[in-house]
Parts: structure tokens; sequence; C-alpha cells
């Protein structure tokens, strides 16, 4: 409890999918999900050695991870991001994104009258962070509109989920300037980073320099393993950026105990050392993002952005419940657009991260 009221969260919105999912299992040839972007594909080989080779661990293992690790993503940032001033020190290991992203304003300090402010279609747990906090949450694409408010966090995801939209740097860095200059911190979502489609149009991270000058002041930038490397069950992710920021973090997770397990600290170290795993990954979910969007277009859908990220933002112009009730006829189960706000009452969103059985099987269907 908060001022002695209990916290009012939302239902979780995947409950709400259970009878057209019952639908869906009907199909004689068995349910196609593309309705959450669960990773499907193997743990690179290397990765579940290093894990298992660690599994001797009668020790507590450092809420600040291993210097090995932190140098690894630091040297990932520098490799795969162009981050040129990334600092292993100011790198901290996190158990699992999600987590962090409900946590993080609390750890930040944000309480009743703070104002959260993040996009208005956004993944549900920013809004749920937000009331975690007891702060407000502000839904917005143009931080403009807010007039004199000084929000206390804003949150940036690019590539964005639910929609893949990229955010180019000319767009963060007016972000990075408006939040600065009112004492706001950004955090910018970025675990989609290597997942983008258009040359034209590259996703580039909050704490790249044509965003932020080469300074991290005011930023902080997550990502995750659980997309780039098929970890999604070791929870393996980590915040970095304004090294004071990071320090804060570090300082209140050390007393609550919030550390990441050290056989997985050492999965990650190898995870981040290796880029040829992740090129691999993007061939397969390039080849099944290119047929599903094919299908879906010729099906009568529309695309909308979907430039980056596992996602196509799709839809026929109807209600988007409509839509997932259509399709889940058909056999294949969606995310309505509804769940990311009220901006998505018409799309459904559609991952590509099934199996290369499944996606066929889904092609063949529309």
């Amino acid at each position: 409890m908060r001022g002695g009221d209990v916290f009012t969260l939302p239902d979780f919105p995947w409950d709400r999918l259970a009878p057209y999912k019952e639908r869906a299992l009907s199909h004689p040839d068995g349910i196609v999900d593309l309705s959450v972007g669960t990773p499907v594909d193997p743990t690179p080989e290397p990765v579940r050695a290093a894990l298992a080779g660690a599994a001797d661990a009668p020790g507590y293992p450092a809420t600040y991870g291993t210097p090995r690790l932190r140098e690894s993503v630091a040297g990932w940032l520098r490799r795969r991001a162009g981050v040129s001033g990334a600092d292993p020190d100011a790198v901290l290991p996190v158990i699992g994104t999600k987590e962090l992203v409900a946590l993080l304003p609390t750890l930040l300090g944000a309480g009743p009258g703070d104002k959260i402010v993040f996009p208005e279609l956004a993944y549900p747990t920013y809004d749920v962070g937000t009331r975690l906090a007891g702060a407000v949450p502000v839904r917005t694409d143009g931080l403009l509109s807010l007039g004199p408010v000084t929000p206390r966090i804003v949150w940036v995801n690019s590539p964005s989920n639910p929609t893949g939209k990229v955010l180019p740097a000319e767009h963060l860095r007016k972000v990075v300037a408006w939040a600065r200059g009112r004492g706001a911190i950004v955090v910018s979502d970025e675990c989609y980073l290597e997942f983008g489609w258009d040359e034209e149009r590259p996703p580039v991270s909050i704490l790249h320099p044509d965003v932020c000058d080469g300074s991290h002041e005011g930023l902080l930038a997550i990502n995750s393993l659980s997309k780039r490397s098929n970890m999604a069950g070791y929870r393996a992710g980590f915040i970095t950026g304004d090294l004071g920021l990071v320090k804060r973090l570090l300082e209140v997770r050390k007393h609550a105990g919030m550390i990441v397990p050290a056989p997985v600290q050492a999965a990650m170290t190898v995870a981040f050392d290796d880029d040829a795993h992740v090129d691999e990954q993007r061939a397969r979910y390039a080849r099944r993002r290119a047929d599903l969007r094919a299908a879906f277009e010729k099906h009568g859908f529309r695309v909308d952005h979907s430039e980056a990220s596992l996602y196509l933002w799709a839809t026929r112009d109807e209600p988007c419940w409509d839509t997932v009730a259509h399709l889940a006829s058909l056999g294949v189960l969606v995310g309505p657009g509804e769940f990311y706000g009220p901006g998505g009452a018409r799309h459904i969103r559609i991952a590509f991260t099934a199996t290369d059985d499944r996606v066929a099987a889904a092609v063949g269907r529309l």
C-alpha cells in the first residue's frame, strides 16, 4: 500500500484471450500462436555450456555483476550499437527487463503526484510500473502537448512494441533536449535494437553520440537477451547510461537482494561476446516476417510501421476483437491492439516468433 490505498492494477490483458485461444486450439491442424513474442528457437550452445560450466556456485554473486560481464556488455554496446562512450562501470545486470520496467519508477524514487510519460501505444508494463509507484501515468507521443508539466520519467521505446516503429536520431535528440531542460530522466527500452528491417531507418540507441552528444547525463537504456539470444528463460538483461543513476539503482538492488544468479551472469557474458548467433537468428526472423507479411496482406490486411522489432502491426479497419475472432476461426491467435492503448483498437499485433512449421501453417490457412 502507499498512502493507505491499495494499488489498483489493470487485469492481466492476455487472460482475455483465453476463449479465442480455445477456438484456435480446435482447428484440425492445431493452433498457430502468434499472440506473444516468446522465442522458440534453441538457446545457442555456447551460452548453454557457459551456464552449465558455472553451475558450481556456492557463494553469493555480485549484484553489480562480474567485471567480465560488464565489459562484455560495454563491448557489445560499442560494437553493435555505436555507443562509443559505453562504460563498464555504468552497466548493471538485472533479473529480466520486465521486472526492471515494472519497478524502475519506484527504484528511482517516483511517487504520488509524479508524472510518468510513455507512448500512446506501449508495452502495458510501463503503465503498471507507474501505478505500482503510486505515480500518474501520462500517454502521449508529443511532449510539447504536456505544456508546463515536468514529468519525473519519460519512457522511450524504439523499436516499438507493439508497432515496430523506429524513432530517428533527430527525434530522439529532441526528446533528450526537452527532458534535460526540465530535469526529467529519459529511459529508453531498446530490447529490439538489433532487429531493424528497414535499412533507411535503422534503430538507434538513446546513448548513441548522434542522439546525446556523447553525454549520458539523465539517460538510461535497457536491453535484454530474451529476444537477441533466445534466452527468455534465463531472465537476463541490463540497464546502463548515467553512471550516477546506475549507482543509485545498484545501492537499492543491493539492499533488496535483487541479484542475477552467477551461472546466468556467465551465460550473459558469452552471449554478449558473440554476434554470429544473432545474425543467424535475424535471418530466421527475416524469412518468417516476409512470409507472414505477404500472407496477411494477401488476406486483406494493411501493415503499418513494422520496420523493426519482432511484430507486424496490422489492420483490416475493423474493431480488433473482430479481427482476433476471425483469425481464431482459422486456428491463428494474435494479440489485440487494444492491449497496448486505446489507439490500438483497430489493429492487431502479429508475432513472427513461431517455428517455421507453424508459420507455414498460418500462411497456408490465410
